[in-house]
């Protein structure tokens, strides 16, 4: 891939990672290590491939494969109640897959899942698709307009606000495209907005509670953000953020910027390898 640790990020639609991916295997004592994505939808929300073409597409491409589709009320093709997510658990339980989902922070429908179908997900992801002001209002990042009363400042200032208040309500196991912002900001440098003592804020908040930051192939971080959360111990995690089949499984980026910042690769997140604060949901104890 072209883009490299530092530069600028966007919404990328990159593919080619099968080659990439291969000459970047691990084999200790006789086991193949292959990087996990994290975060990838299917045909149950806004995705193009059906389960089993992800499931086949990720193996393709040497990458341990997710399904992790939108459940709320709030995307219009989604996931949208818990008899649906009870639905969608009993189809992904047919697969040799991973079992996700990807939850808004600002919306109900993952304060009203019991814990006992919580725990069928082998992990969540909670994502900033929005965020709530003092006064209510909820600001979505894909609106096309962003309300003239609201300076970049102040947004920026109520998002990291959010996302404390979502690393300590939200029993998630990772953070998706953490530098996610309105579409009326993404013209602006990330590490303007984002100054060091707000991504202070957001890493010392993902560190006390246990989630992981993702290094999205989608909506790319900074390499300071990735750094300064490598330095306080926030585990990482890889997402492709895959809908299509150019997207699906392309994590080559996320793995070769995880890897520039010193993270080990069995240390990136996988939750059958590091456990789950989603399967203990409900049992008093913390994963991980």
């Amino acid at each position: 891939m072209s883009q490299t640790p530092g530069t600028p990020p966007g919404d990328a639609d990159t593919a080619g990672t099968a080659g990439t991916l291969a000459e970047a295997r691990d084999v200790r004592g006789g086991t193949a290590w292959q990087p996990t994505d994290c975060h990838a939808h299917s045909t149950f929300s806004d995705g193009v491939l059906t389960v089993p073409e992800l499931i086949a597409l990720a193996q393709e491409r040497g990458v341990g494969p997710t399904v992790s589709d939108h459940c709320s009320t709030d995307v219009r093709d989604s996931v949208k109640t818990v008899h649906e997510v009870a639905r969608y658990l009993d189809a992904l339980e047919q697969h040799d897959v991973r079992r996700a989902a990807e939850f808004c922070w600002h919306d109900t429908l993952w304060r009203d899942l019991p814990d006992a179908l919580v725990r069928r997900f082998t992990h969540r992801i909670g994502s900033l698709h929005a965020i709530i002001l003092e006064d209510g209002r909820v600001l979505h990042a894909f609106a096309q307009h962003f309300p003239a009363d609201v300076g970049a400042d102040a947004y920026m200032d109520a998002h990291v606000a959010n996302l404390e208040r979502f690393a300590r309500e939200m029993p998630v196991d990772i953070l998706a495209h953490p530098t996610l912002l309105p579409l009326s900001l993404r013209r602006r440098p990330l590490e303007e907005l984002w100054t060091e003592e707000r991504e202070e804020r957001a890493v010392r908040a993902l560190g006390a509670a246990g989630i992981a930051f993702e290094i999205s192939n989608r909506y790319r971080p900074h390499e300071r953000f990735v750094r300064r959360a490598v330095a306080e111990g926030v585990r990482i995690a890889l997402g492709s953020d895959g809908h299509t089949v150019a997207q699906v499984a392309d994590v080559a980026w996320p793995l070769a910027f995880a890897r520039a910042a010193g993270v080990p690769d069995d240390a990136l997140y996988d939750p059958l390898r590091h456990g789950s604060r989603t399967v203990d949901v409900g049992t008093g104890t913390r994963g991980r």
